[in-house]
């Protein structure tokens, strides 16, 4: 292959393209990125940086060093609109295109957005993370609706800057569906022990300039919104590539699509009929897709470890492996209302699942075990 394209300069575009170098491929590499910024680690964007106590400069992910070493083509602030496999070419938003012989798709996706919430504030780009702490003013109140991983973080943030917060949450307890009830609890309480007014069980059904309406009729006076619905994969400009997608590209085990020259990493990324969005995943998939791009076939398959971590007020949450609702949870150490615990999932005997609420020591001894069970099941 004489050019590869990475499409999407996020964290899984950057280790793709640090793979490539890695593992021999000396040919040329663009990175496509639709923001006009260098890339750079989004974690933070709910947190220190949106608090203030991080600069724009300690989020870059690529230093003079690596800019050097790498040597990519960038082309920033400029959007892919189609890919040709036929004529191996990638269609730009500014009406130029890009030769490739092989592609990774790492275009990760775009943050949902609820009707009736027209001007309430989403978080998924550095932009995105400016406009909402400019508005976090002294004396505003802030309400955010869905208590999911941002939802809880942005919360976290605008409590130590001494805001009056309410987080709406459809479900009975924060991250229920993740962790399930008994660790949902510990989540809420957290919220509750910082002063952030948890509402469960809400239905919000838009904004004005008032606050925040609900099913019920009643009104959350609000100053400034803030949407945490989750993120939408960007697939549309794959539309009459060949490619299957629906809630991500679909790829085999090794992350390699229908096409043998077009892998795809992160979050937009479909395997085993599943995405994972977190940073973990981004970072540990582009080892395994760029292998199988180089060999032209799956060599390589990938077991993603489910690695999940969220610095939430006081505490450091972590979560590994692949546990399901009817799992098996214990308390291993520590126990729910304490402020270090950690617990298991088990399942026939085998530990599938570990969380911890500050306590790093046991959980990374635990998670090992975890791994050793198939992640897909």
């Amino acid at each position: 292959m004489k050019r590869i394209a990475v499409v999407g300069a996020s964290l899984a575009g950057v280790r793709a393209a640090q793979e490539l170098r890695a593992q021999g491929y000396d040919g040329g590499v663009v990175l496509i990125g639709d923001e006009p910024h260098l890339p750079y680690d989004r974690p933070p964007l709910s947190k220190a940086f949106l608090a203030g106590t991080a600069s724009r400069e300690s989020l870059d992910l690529l230093d003079t060093g690596d800019l050097a070493s790498l040597a990519l083509d960038f082309r920033l602030g400029v959007r892919a609109t189609g890919l040709e496999p036929g004529n191996r070419r990638i269609l730009l938003s500014d009406g130029g295109s890009v030769h490739a012989d092989g592609v990774v798709i790492a275009t990760g996706g775009r943050a949902r957005t609820l009707p009736g919430f027209a001007g309430a504030h989403t978080l998924r780009t550095v932009d995105d993370a400016l406009a909402l702490r400019s508005s976090l003013v002294p004396g505003v109140r802030v309400v955010i609706v869905g208590a999911g991983f941002i939802g809880a973080e942005v919360a976290s943030t605008c409590r130590s800057l001494g805001l009056d917060v309410v987080v709406l949450e459809a479900l009975a307890a924060p991250l229920t569906s993740v962790l399930g009830p008994a660790l949902a609890a510990v989540c809420a309480r957290l919220h509750l022990e910082h002063g952030t007014d948890l509402r469960c069980g809400v239905s919000a059904t838009g904004m004005d300039a008032a606050g925040v309406h609900l099913a019920d009729g009643s009104l959350v006076p609000a100053d400034v919104v803030v949407v945490g619905a989750g993120m939408t994969p960007a697939t549309d400009w794959l539309a009459g590539s060949g490619l299957k997608v629906g809630n991500g590209v679909h790829t085999d085990a090794g992350l390699v699509t229908e096409l043998p020259q077009v892998v795809a990493v992160g979050d937009v990324a479909r395997y085993g009929g599943q995405r994972h969005e977190h940073w973990t995943n981004a970072s540990e998939q582009a080892p395994v897709a760029v292998a199988n791009l180089l060999t032209g076939h799956t060599s390589r398959t990938y077991t993603p470890s489910g690695y999940v971590w969220s610095d939430q007020y006081s505490g450091t949450l972590q979560l590994a492996g692949h546990p399901r609702q009817d799992d098996s949870l214990s308390f291993v150490d520590g126990d729910p209302s304490s402020a270090s615990f950690v617990a298991t999932w088990q399942r026939d005997g085998e530990i599938v699942g570990v969380f911890a609420l500050n306590n790093a020591k046991v959980f990374n001894r635990l998670r090992r075990q975890a791994l050793r069970r198939p992640a897909i099941v």
